[in-house]
């Protein structure tokens, strides 16, 4: 059908079962408590997924769902970037809960997905609002060490990277975030190894390479002495597949 043609038809059945969609205001009040990190101002603002005032993107009531469950994840993952969200842990969140939806079987399951969507990213913003206070360039150093977790990072090489001396770099990090920058590296490196453990099937040996640990051996000392298990014992606990994305090891302040 023409565009035109099929623009104003449905302009014409909306008018006539007087329907119209939800106030713009009311969704970007939504995504604003999102961003603040206001989980209950964000449940209170929220509307149910293709109910009332929301377009119909399909027939099929469950990809309807679906395609609706999309766009919201897109917007909330761009206001979270914007309120200092990682990118990389904005962006990849949001990829693995549009498959986690993709792979819903019924309309409960898109819904239960929505609310744990919108919960998770939610109580990541308010953990971020307490503790980000961070001047430029520890906010970059700390973006720098998550995209290169895979590599060796060395202090030096950051530093040079971000046009700082190693010393000032050093007490600039310690000074905001009250850990060594190693101990960060250090710290980041076992939440990524927890994930993994946790939701994906790579062999412990194969996670302890991928994330540039010296040896196996070395991994399993480092992974002990942070989470109180070894990466085994850590998988045989937590291992659940991609049935959630929580998790990661709780390390005390140097």
């Amino acid at each position: 059908m023409e565009i035109g043609k099929a623009f104003s038809q449905l302009e014409f059945e909306r008018r006539e079962n007087a329907l119209s969609h939800t106030p713009v205001e009311r969704e970007m009040r939504f995504y604003e408590c999102v961003k603040r990190g206001d989980l209950e101002g964000a449940r209170a603002s929220s509307t149910p997924l293709g109910g009332e005032g929301s377009g119909v993107l399909s027939t099929d009531s469950l990809r309807n769902l679906k395609y609706h469950f999309v766009i919201t994840v897109a917007f909330i993952t761009r206001f979270c970037v914007e309120g200092g969200m990682e990118r990389e842990t904005a962006y990849n969140l949001s990829d693995l809960y549009i498959r986690m939806a993709d792979n819903a079987k019924t309309p409960e399951e898109v819904n239960e997905i929505h609310s744990e969507c919108i919960t998770d990213f939610t109580e990541r913003m308010a953990k971020l609002k307490k503790s980000s206070s961070y001047c430029y360039q520890v906010i970059k150093c700390m973006e720098y060490i998550y995209d290169h977790l895979h590599e060796r990072l060395v202090v030096s090489d950051i530093a040079e990277e971000l046009g700082l001396s190693v010393q000032y770099l050093s007490k600039l990090f310690h000074a905001e975030t009250g850990v060594t920058l190693n101990r960060y590296i250090l710290k980041k490196r076992i939440d990524a190894a927890c994930q993994m453990l946790k939701y994906s099937d790579y062999e412990a040996v194969d996670i302890g390479s991928f994330l540039s640990f010296s040896s196996h051996s070395h991994f399993i000392q480092k992974f002990k002495q942070e989470t109180g298990l070894t990466p085994k014992q850590y998988r045989e606990r937590y291992y659940n597949s991609l049935s959630g994305i929580r998790g990661g090891a709780e390390m005390a302040a140097e």
